[in-house]
């Protein structure tokens, strides 16, 4: 039996309407459609798909068994989401060995800090793979606070939150223009960085952007610390232009 093809889908940074003609097709296309989720929840890639998935089309929901409850660092995080992977990517070896192909939904861009890529390493060795691009989270981001990010010269570094506090200021103290990713609970640790850099008067808060609850403010001016997963921070580049 021919075996299945993975496709993973990028389905950009929120906008339904951000899907490109081909991931569409994809969706269209494809007899199983997976998707990773929060136990309990629906899932925002698949609330993003929703108008393209076809009725008939079999659902694979994959369920985080944790997310924020350890921290990333901790031991037990990794082993947990290392079991949970190799058992996601069972279960989609199980439709790609039956010859079915199944999309894997991928918020952004599948290829840039994506659950897709711990499966699509375990499987492509395996299994015929494609992957159709997407219009990455801070692309959509700083289109929403309408900002040019680079001039010139500028060069644009992309910082998780994650870092600990003392890499974190030297990278963005090095920084032309910066993106810092994945805020939640490490946005108190991100403002103080970049105050630490002399960057924060520069410094776009931006939640949600592009989707339904798009909020978009100068970080300063943020009252609180409360960050959502779908939140980034922005410093624009000020590089040569003519």
């Amino acid at each position: 039996m021919t075996p299945g093809r993975l496709v993973g889908v990028g389905l950009g940074p929120g906008d339904p309407d951000l899907l490109t003609v081909k991931a569409v097709r994809a969706l269209e296309a494809a007899p199983v459609v997976s998707y990773f989720a929060k136990a309990g929840r629906r899932g925002n890639a698949r609330t993003i798909a929703d108008r393209w998935i076809p009725a008939g089309a079999e659902e694979l929901p994959l369920h985080y068994p944790v997310t924020v409850e350890i921290p990333f660092d901790h031991p037990d995080y990794a082993a947990a989401l290392s079991r949970f992977y190799a058992e996601a990517a069972d279960r989609l070896a199980g439709h790609l060995d039956a010859g079915r192909d199944v999309a894997l939904l991928c918020e952004g861009d599948p290829l840039f800090y994506g659950s897709f890529m711990h499966l699509y390493v375990r499987l492509r060795d395996r299994f015929p793979c494609a992957i159709v691009p997407g219009v990455t989270g801070m692309s959509g981001c700083w289109t929403a606070a309408g900002e040019p990010m680079t001039w010139g010269d500028d060069v644009l570094t992309v910082v998780p939150g994650t870092l600990a506090a003392e890499p974190l200021l030297a990278r963005l103290a090095a920084a032309d223009a910066a993106v810092v990713m994945k805020l939640g609970r490490n946005l108190p640790k991100v403002r103080a960085a970049l105050a630490a850099a002399g960057l924060l008067e520069r410094a776009l808060y931006v939640e949600r952007g592009t989707m339904a609850a798009e909020a978009v403010m100068r970080l300063a001016d943020k009252p609180d610390d409360v960050a959502p997963y779908f939140s980034v921070v922005l410093v624009p580049g000020r590089g040569r232009r003519p």
